[in-house]
């Protein structure tokens, strides 16, 4: 609303800047007279570039261009009568006829004025409103033949006319006086404008709008339709004139608290200085009563030294002042040679392992080995180890066992999701907000330079414009390099060497080689069935029986009822959904107990299936009634289980198809056992014919699972070989191996899973190779119970023990 009603900001020409001094106003009586006077219907045209002349209105105008200059002058020497209408586009500086809009406002020149620096203004009065018809000549400026129109006949007193009338008044007098830019002489002159014509024109012709919407009201023949559309600009500006009221009045009250509290301070500083109370020594003084008591090496102290001189001779209002105190407070809160001392009692550290963690010997055997080693050198670098395996398997609660059973801090930093090299070695003390890398943040936590610190999920680290992370923790996690750990925040290095780092992770493939040479990895596998029931038993239950409040004696879960939810209602390597689903079990219980039901405290499988639900069931062995369908063994990242090849053959041309979704090493696994059993066809008796003759198919069942791997090779060629000579599989009889088409059978991985799983599935026989002999060895004894192992080097070997004489009928 800044040009509102202000002669002295308005600019109503092509170039005009106004000088007048006045606000002029026209009575009723003029008015009708103004609407009664006759005007040639031929007019010489004025274009206006920022402005639109509404009838009754008086405006000056600075005129620049040469034809505006002959025009006028012209003019003012004859009738000084001319037409007044506005340019479209007010950029265009020699405007023609389709640059002007059809509809303008007949002017009366009321006065001409020379100015100081040469130009000419004119002071105009428009008259009446008129429409062009037609271009009579455009040199040496345009003329037209135009044609008068004038508004639409409305009730002027009628009670809407009456009460927009005043709404319009009242909201063009509240612009005034919210409005710092406006003079308060234009209050008055709305005030005593009469005539409501002219005080719609009036407002029009002066508020804060563009050309364009200025125009469409003075195009607009009806004068309801015009107030209203004033109306709605003016509720806009009223709306806009108060925020910006509202922003003004907040901002100088928070630059007057500022400005108080600034003198405040300075008067506080100025009482503490005379009473010998200065908080600025106080904070130095005790910064230097802490930096005594540090362990630090003299480079530290000497850059302590050197920073807290500068900290004396900053001025402690400035924003510098906090920085510098912050880091300094940084410096002494790291562990500068603090080092808790290990507990290096072997038997100790076995029991606490043994007692936190069930199975995991290969973790465990690895930190006994260096207590052992620590025990007798009794100094040693820490060895950086990385736990590698599927999830729920205890690797980070690992982490805190072994702080446990060394007697160390335990501190833990999550690298999920972490893309800021910032992130790791800090931010450089310089910047606002900065802050050390979470490092020394987490030395800084555990009070001790030799915690156990554990890099959690090292797999997940990402990467982006602000540095690669990962890259950064090469020197942390370097024996070698780690000894002189630069932080940018804190400027100079930390020894990192007797911090034991220990990484988790998932999946190695997202770990740089160079992260990965860097760590010693040591994968734990997931738990078998007979596993996770020992750590139901003697870790799991107990925990959740204590979460929920209720005694031991209130619930009894046997090994049948635990290996049932895990079997049918898990399908994990780790203990997480066993541990949620056994919560939901002693739950109910708790209900029954809370609601005084009557309940058996041994929970049976039926009472566990209204718990649960139904679970799903496992693959079982099936009858060997049908010719080529052989019982295989697989590993998958949730244990073991078996697999059933089946295999069949028809009338054809010697095809091989292969479904089930297999991959490519399984896909080769049948074609080189299909090629075997073509070249010794002789051992079992088929005629080469018989691949010719017929097709065959082998099928892998739940083809909704990928599956791939060599293992399935000795179980393929059997599965063929069944088929073609309609012979019998040895009942209850599993395989795994690789085979090769000289007929060797190779060692496969995933033995331990892949045993128990067919121990589970009622499997009496497995066929292995002879190089996994060690293997069966390494599991323990109980769990190889009514099982019978068969060693092989040959497939004539797995031929002969796995066909029987029998034929399918």
């Amino acid at each position: 609303m800044k040009n509102f009603l202000d002669l002295n900001q308005l600019n109503s020409s092509d170039e005009m800047e106004s000088d007048s001094e006045f606000i002029p106003l026209i009575t009723p009586e003029e008015e009708a007279i103004m609407n009664k006077q006759s005007f040639p219907d031929e007019l010489s045209i004025l274009p206006l570039r920022n402005n639109v002349l509404f009838p009754g209105v008086v405006i000056p105008i600075t005129v620049g261009r040469d034809k505006s200059i002959k025009l006028i002058q012209e003019a003012n020497k004859g009738n000084k009568i001319i037409g007044v209408v506005s340019q479209k586009n007010h950029e265009i500086e020699a405007p023609e006829a389709k640059d002007l809009h059809a509809v303008g406002t007949v002017a009366q020149i009321i006065r001409m004025l020379k100015m100081p620096d040469g130009s000419t203004t004119a002071i105009i009065q428009g008259k009446r409103k008129f429409q062009i018809e037609e271009i009579i000549k455009s040199e040496p400026y345009i003329k037209a033949k135009v044609n008068f129109i004038s508004d639409l006949k409305f009730e002027q007193k009628s009670k809407e006319m009456q009460a927009m009338f005043k709404s319009i008044k009242e909201q063009a007098l509240q612009i005034i006086r919210e409005s710092p830019n406006i003079p308060s002489e234009a209050s008055f002159a709305i005030g005593n404008i009469d005539s409501p014509t002219f005080l719609v024109n009036f407002i029009a012709s002066n508020m804060n709008a563009d050309v364009s919407k200025k125009q469409e009201m003075l195009e607009e023949l009806d004068m309801r339709k015009r107030c209203y559309k004033i109306l709605e600009h003016l509720n806009s500006e009223v709306q806009i004139l108060k925020m910006q009221n509202e922003i003004q009045q907040k901002v100088r009250k928070d630059i007057d608290k500022q400005q108080r509290e600034y003198f405040l301070n300075q008067q506080i500083r100025q009482i503490q200085e005379e009473l010998g109370d200065n908080p600025q020594s106080q904070d130095i003084e005790e910064l230097k009563i802490r930096a005594k008591k540090k362990k630090w090496n003299s480079t530290v102290e000497k850059i302590f030294n050197k920073e807290i001189n500068k900290l004396q001779r900053m001025n402690p209002q400035g924003a510098e002042y906090t920085v510098q105190l912050n880091y300094l407070d940084m410096l002494l809160d790291i562990p500068w040679g603090v080092y808790t001392k290990d507990n290096l009692d072997l038997q100790r550290a076995e029991k606490i392992l043994d007692r936190d963690h069930y199975g995991l010997e290969e973790v465990k055997r690895r930190i006994l080995e260096y207590l052992a080693v620590l025990k007798i050198k009794k100094d040693m670098k820490s060895p950086i180890l990385c736990f590698f395996g599927p999830p729920g398997v205890g690797k980070t609660s690992l982490g805190k066992s072994i702080a446990d059973a060394l007697g160390r801090k335990y501190v833990r930093m999550s690298l999920g999701g972490v893309h800021d090299e910032s992130e790791i070695r800090g931010h450089r003390k310089t910047y606002i907000g900065a802050m050390p890398g979470r490092i020394v943040q987490n030395l800084k936590k555990a009070d001790s330079s030799n915690p156990v610190f554990v890099l959690d999920e090292i797999d997940k680290l990402g990467k982006s414009m602000h540095g690669d992370p990962s890259s950064a923790l090469l020197e942390v996690l370097d024996p070698e390099q780690n000894i002189e750990f630069y932080d940018n925040y804190v400027e100079t290095e930390i020894d990192l060497s007797k911090v034991m780092f220990i990484a988790t992770a998932n999946s190695l493939s997202t770990i740089q080689g160079p992260l990965r040479d860097r760590m010693e990895i040591i994968e734990v596998n997931g738990y078998t069935i007979e596993e996770k029931i020992e750590i139901a038993v003697h870790h799991l239950i107990p925990k959740q029986i204590k979460l929920h409040g209720i005694k031991k004696t209130d619930i009894q879960l046997d090994k049948k009822v635990i290996e049932k939810i895990i079997d049918e209602y898990t399908n994990e390597s780790g203990v997480r959904t066993l541990e949620k689903m056994l919560a939901k079990v002693i739950r109910n219980r708790t209900r029954q107990i809370a609601m005084n039901e009557t309940y058996n405290k041994k929970l049976n499988l039926e009472e566990l299936v209204k718990i649960l639900g139904v679970g799903r069931s496992k693959t079982k062995y099936v009858t060997n009634e049908v010719a080529g369908v052989v019982t295989g063994l697989a590993w998958t990242s949730v244990g073991g289980d078996i697999l059933f090849i089946e295999s069949s053959i028809t009338k054809g041309k010697g095809k091989l198809t292969l479904t089930g979704n297999l991959g490519d090493v399984m896909k080769e696994s049948a074609v080189i056992a299909l090629e075997f059993l073509k070249a010794h066809s002789d051992w079992l008796n088929i005629e080469q014919e018989e691949f010719d003759q017929h097709n065959v198919h082998v099928h892998v069942p739940e083809g909704a699972t990928p599956k791939d791997g060599p293992s399935a090779g000795i179980t393929m060629l059997t599965s063929l070989a069944s088929i073609f000579t309609k012979r019998k599989v040895k009942k209850h009889l599993a395989m795994t191996g690789e085979i090769t088409l000289r007929g060797e059978v190779l060692p496969v991985g995933g033995i331990k899973e892949k045993v128990l799983a067919a121990k589970r599935a009622s499997i009496k026989e497995i066929i292995l190779c002879d190089k996994n002999r060690s293997d069966i060895d390494e599991i323990k004894a109980d769990y190889l119970d009514g099982l019978t192992f068969h060693y092989v080097k040959t497939m004539k070997e797995v031929l002969d023990l796995a066909l029987t004489q029998e034929r399918v009928a």
